[in-house]
């Protein structure tokens, strides 16, 4: 017994590392400029006067977020002249992306979507695009200044930061919107974003990918094109091609990527529909304030970090087998409040076995998937299989409301329980197979 409550206390103390309050920090400048482009402007637009049609045509500057991964190769391949020689090349990249975001922030706050729906849209969509490269720099760095045993720790962390920055960027800009006007609000939006700053400042760059890069990688067979051409050609393939061909060399990789699309599709599923079920059921909106979001909250950070302490007590895998099963059957707890109506208790108990469940999962997932990057193209690689995996996930769990119309809420969420068991499946075959595609320092485990 003693050696065992040993073992929980070593897994735990991987959260105690300086590195892990960096992570923290930065999540939650990853967060926080997410809503000021959702659903925290769909309020200002609202406000203005803008019509639903027109509000609803702002869902589009979303879209840098599903397509980083194209121009990630210049993130983790360009230097920045001076800057990367004074802060490193991560550093150097998340100062400029915090930077443009800070400035992105102010100058949509500063527009009026009244008289300039247009120039809100661009600065909006601007800041996306912003957001979205800082979190390509920010994931590629958590990846390369971990070890691969802290990545849980880490994984729960960004996904803790995130999470707080998500509601300082939605309930604390309407608070202070409300108090001193939109300008303001965003201004300080701003503010807050030098959290992320000061800790990108405080903290050292992770070391260099192993020394086989351009010499070694490069094949000459571009001399065709001149000296220059050459030499363009080579670091076009090193930056582009090679990131692709080396995660498509792993033995399995179809099956990885497939499974990265089912682990959580039934977890998307029942979420997609849960507050039209909230409303069916006869919750007012408080009600789902109060437990769904604000005890929710709680509940996905206790999910967070208990899922990084999985990861490190288990392993990478055996943590996504034992957090996807719970994530699986906390679907049913949906079909039982199906049955039981309207019930706070009830809906307490829901969301906190969905929302506990669910983060454990997302901890473990997101481990896995820095785990599945080689550390020369980290930036390139994490913005491939989470843009995908945000893709496919979102595509396929459109089909929720019909899914919720053909059937009562009871079977829905049974059907949606059943919906995550092709990923566990699949987890189960390539855990035996040995194919999971994991690296470390970047060669193949």
């Amino acid at each position: 017994m003693t050696g065992r409550l040993q073992r929980w206390r070593e897994a735990m103390a991987v959260y105690w590392d300086r590195r892990i309050a960096i992570i923290f920090a930065l999540g939650f400048t990853s967060g926080l400029p997410f809503l000021l482009t959702f659903g925290t402007l769909t309020v200002w637009l609202r406000e203005e006067g803008l019509t639903r049609g027109t509000i609803g045509l702002f869902a589009l500057v979303g879209v840098p977020y599903t397509l980083k991964f194209l121009w990630a190769p210049v993130m983790d391949h360009v230097r920045l002249g001076a800057f990367s020689r004074w802060f490193g090349r991560r550093r150097s990249w998340i100062l400029l992306t915090q930077a443009s975001v800070i400035l992105t922030i102010i100058l949509l706050g500063q527009s009026d979507p009244r008289i300039a729906p247009m120039e809100t849209a661009i600065w909006a969509l601007l800041l996306a695009f912003c957001s979205a490269s800082q979190d390509i720099v920010i994931d590629a760095y958590r990846v390369e200044i971990l070890e691969k045993e802290q990545y849980g720790a880490g994984a729960a962390t960004i996904v803790f930061g995130y999470r707080i920055g998500l509601f300082v960027g939605g309930a604390g800009a309407l608070f202070l919107a409300d108090f001193q006007g939109w300008a303001f609000a965003y201004w300080g939006m701003a503010a807050a974003m030098l959290v992320g700053v000061v800790a990108t400042i405080l903290t050292k760059e992770p070391p260099p990918p192993p020394a086989e890069e351009f010499e070694q990688l490069a094949v000459r067979r571009f001399a065709v094109f001149g000296p220059r051409g050459q030499a363009i050609a080579e670091r076009l393939e090193i930056a582009v091609v090679r990131p692709f061909v080396d995660f498509m060399t792993r033995p399995g990789w179809v099956l990885i990527l497939v499974f990265i699309v089912f682990y959580k599709f039934g977890d998307s599923l029942a979420g997609v529909m849960a507050n039209v079920f909230y409303v069916d059921l006869g919750f007012t909106k408080s009600e789902i304030a109060s437990v769904s979001k604000t005890f929710g909250l709680i509940m996905t950070l206790v999910g967070a970090f208990l899922g990084g302490i999985f990861v490190a007590r288990y392993s990478i895998v055996w943590a996504l087998v034992i957090c996807g099963v719970l994530q699986m059957l906390s679907n049913l707890m949906f079909a039982v409040q199906a049955l039981v109506g309207h019930d706070i208790w009830m809906l307490s108990a829901t969301i906190a076995a969905e929302n506990i469940s669910g983060a454990m999962g997302t901890a473990a997932f997101v481990a896995y998937l820095s785990a599945l990057c080689n550390v020369r193209y980290t930036a390139t690689q994490y913005a491939l299989v989470s843009s995908f995996m945000a893709v496919a996930r979102t595509t396929l769990a459109a089909s929720g409301g019909y899914m919720a119309e053909a059937f009562d809420w009871f079977w829905f969420f049974v059907a949606t329980t059943i919906a995550a068991v092709p990923g566990l499946i699949l987890l189960y075959w390539l855990i035996k197979s040995g194919k999971t595609g994991e690296v470390s320092n970047g060669r193949q485990d």
